[in-house]
């Protein structure tokens, strides 16, 4: 016992000597989200940037990147979800307006895939095998999975709406063993497939509407599931795990409500983070949660091994024992909707008007003084930037009270309170 305990002591001195650190990515002046980053190697990888429409390339492990593509180079405002690759030069970018791109030659040049029925949007990407690569959509509804088993050539498309309303992520164990998250009409959920997608169960649920299980991570080499639960005011977000391939389910607070990016390094150590926060760690499995003062704006951790991971956020983080490029990181100034409530209190009807600053979506929904979600009040679908909408809602059958009106677009999720009399 005293010779295992000095092992783990030692295991946990190696982890703990290594730290979250902003990658030197010069080219990032404006600190705009990065929302996704992947690797297919300890040296080769990819972002995206998602207001800027940009895509990085780095072939050191983060030491230089080059960009390869921003919207000047294409036709159209985009808004860049995720990037996932098959090999060394077939990858797959996503969007959140209607588009979904194609490279064959490691991101030097992008193509645009034509499905049918055409996605909305991306929101999850994940490749598995030598050929096989899954999409799924919308964070601001409806619910679809894509797959192509031919690297892209021919494409299924799968209406999701039996099991959920809104899918963000998608994780692959092989070809015929997955998960997709999301949410339904009962809460945040987390669905599998044991036969390649043709039939889904779900296998977890919040079971409080209008909350997301936003990120997934399959802790490599075991029958663990983490995922982030992205929640709604005065509620938290939730980490929640599974020791047992999704049979049964933990559930702990995490450190904030709008709770995205999550990943361990093993059962015990691992971060989350989201829109107002950087990397919190826990060293217990969750029970508590410490702010290490990195990063901000996290969406995405991607764990290669107990030794090396890398996060999208303000910019692109390492996780590594090296010592990168020690100048100031600002954190990035959100697009935020210019709403303004046109009364309040409010008698019979709602008014409120909106601008959007970007091309952008939305979902506006109406929860209660305790976050309980009450219901879809709009849905906006690629908007353009400088666009001012009024929206008038009638509220007569709300007992008198306290409200929110709750915006979900592309940049952030964030509420007004409203009292009904």
């Amino acid at each position: 016992m005293k010779f295992l305990s000095i092992i783990l002591y030692f295991l946990s001195w190696f982890c703990h000597s290594q730290t979250w650190q902003a990658t030197p990515l010069a080219n990032n002046t404006n600190n705009q989200r990065f929302d996704d980053v992947f690797f297919i190697n300890e040296s080769t990888g990819w972002a995206a940037n998602g207001y800027y429409a940009a895509v990085f390339k780095t072939v050191d492990g983060g030491t230089t990147w080059t960009e390869q593509l921003n919207e000047n180079n294409l036709d159209g405002n985009y808004y860049f979800r995720n990037i996932e690759f098959l090999n060394a030069n077939i990858g797959f970018l996503g969007t959140l307006n209607g588009t979904f791109f194609k490279t064959v030659d490691g991101g030097d040049t992008w193509t645009e895939v034509a499905i049918s029925p055409n996605p909305q949007a991306i929101c999850g990407l994940d490749a598995v095998g030598p050929s096989t690569i899954y999409g799924c959509g919308a964070y601001f509804t409806p619910a679809y999975i894509i797959k192509s088993s031919d690297s892209g050539e021919n494409w299924q498309f799968t209406d999701m709406s039996a099991h959920a309303t809104a899918l963000v992520e998608l994780l692959f164990q092989s070809e015929s063993l997955g998960y997709a998250s999301g949410r339904n009409q009962n809460g945040g959920c987390i669905l599998k497939t044991t036969d390649g997608g043709l039939s889904w169960t779900e296998i977890y649920n919040t079971n409080i509407p209008g909350e997301y299980v936003w990120k997934l991570q399959l802790l490599e080499d075991s029958n663990i599931i983490f995922g982030a639960v992205s929640s709604v005011a005065p509620n938290l977000g939730k980490l929640i795990k599974s020791l047992d391939d999704g049979n049964s389910w933990q559930s702990f607070n995490a450190p904030e409500t709008n709770i995205q990016a999550v990943g361990f390094i093993n059962e015990n150590t691992g971060w989350m983070g989201g829109h107002n926060t950087g990397f919190h760690q826990t060293d217990n499995g969750g029970q508590t949660w410490t702010n290490i003062n990195v990063g901000a704006n996290l969406n995405r951790i991607f764990i290669l091994n107990q030794e090396l991971a890398y996060a999208s956020g303000a910019t692109i983080y390492k996780f590594t024992e090296e010592t990168l490029s020690t100048e100031n990181q600002t954190h990035p100034t959100p697009n935020p909707l210019n709403i303004s409530l046109n009364k309040n209190p409010v008698k019979s009807h709602l008014e409120l008007t909106i601008t959007f600053p970007d091309s952008d979506n939305a979902l506006i929904e109406l929860y209660n003084a305790n976050g309980q979600y009450i219901e879809e009040l709009a849905r906006v679908v690629n908007v353009l930037g400088g666009t001012t909408k009024t929206y008038t809602f009638n509220v007569d059958n709300l007992s008198s009270g306290m409200y929110f009106v709750n915006f979900h677009n592309n940049f952030q999720r964030t509420s007004l309170k409203f009292i009904k009399e």
